[in-house]
């Protein structure tokens, strides 16, 4: 049962049928697993830590910078060459103390996804690199965890699910193939260090990630056979079915 102090925490969305007292419960007992706490793990963790998400894990190297500020909503200038991470973790305390966090201030790899992947039930990957993306789609199929893929450049973003509990759905590497004709693909030169980002349209991705997640959690539908697209100049939304590759050396090794 919810405690008094959470029943009225979480009033606004327990009223929700499709949530309920049930789907808050849920939510308190569910792990999540963030790749990548910038300009999408910001608003993603925040959203879930202040929905109830029982325990967040937050993994990132990297240190806060000025450039990050516009964007990254959990930082402040005093946060400057601070850990992402310690820092995310400490903030989002603040919002809510009733749930666990564990700040991992390292770069992911395959040694801390084999750790980490088997403690979840759901990873959101919000990196920034395709190395990262490769990797965490590869341990995802590897572990049979769902991951909820963001990504965001200039006004576009996207975001897709991918659960390779059920059989006939594509990975990331189904879309984005990382050799084609036994070739590896290089880095897209568009990037947010190469044309920017503008800091709502990763509150929109972000936002999109956390309610994937949060539907997943307490048992609603999620589309896994979609690429969602959003164009922030346009503020339209796009849906593209995918199907699973055949040749895909991910999902179908």
């Amino acid at each position: 049962m919810l405690t008094t102090d959470e029943k009225l925490r979480y009033s606004r969305q327990t009223l929700l049928s499709q949530i309920g007292e049930s789907g808050q419960l849920a939510l308190a007992k569910a792990k999540v697993l963030i790749v990548g706490v910038g300009g999408l793990g910001t608003p993603a963790s925040l959203y879930l830590a202040s929905a109830g998400v029982g325990k967040l894990y937050l993994v990132d190297g990297d240190n806060i910078e000025l450039s990050n500020l516009p964007r990254q909503i959990l930082f402040t200038e005093s946060d400057i060459n601070e850990n992402k991470a310690e820092a995310a973790a400490e903030q989002l305390r603040q919002h809510n103390s009733h749930i666990d966090i564990e700040a991992i201030d390292e770069m992911l790899d395959d040694e801390l996804c084999d750790y980490y992947f088997p403690e979840v039930d759901i990873v959101l990957d919000c990196s920034d690199n395709m190395a990262t993306r490769y990797l965490v789609n590869k341990m995802a199929i590897k572990h049979q965890k769902t991951l909820v893929i963001g990504a965001a450049t200039g006004f576009d973003g996207q975001c897709l699910v991918v659960n390779p509990e059920q059989a006939d759905a594509p990975c990331y590497e189904c879309l984005f193939p990382q050799y084609v004709d036994g070739k590896a693909q290089s880095a897209p030169v568009e990037n947010c260090q190469t044309i920017g980002i503008l800091g709502p349209v990763l509150a929109m991705i972000g936002g999109m990630q956390a309610l994937q997640a949060i539907k997943l959690i307490v048992g609603l539908p999620v589309n896994v056979q979609q690429l969602n697209l959003f164009d922030g100049l346009s503020n339209q939304w796009q849906q593209f079915n995918l199907t699973k590759q055949a040749n895909c050396p991910t999902c179908q090794a």
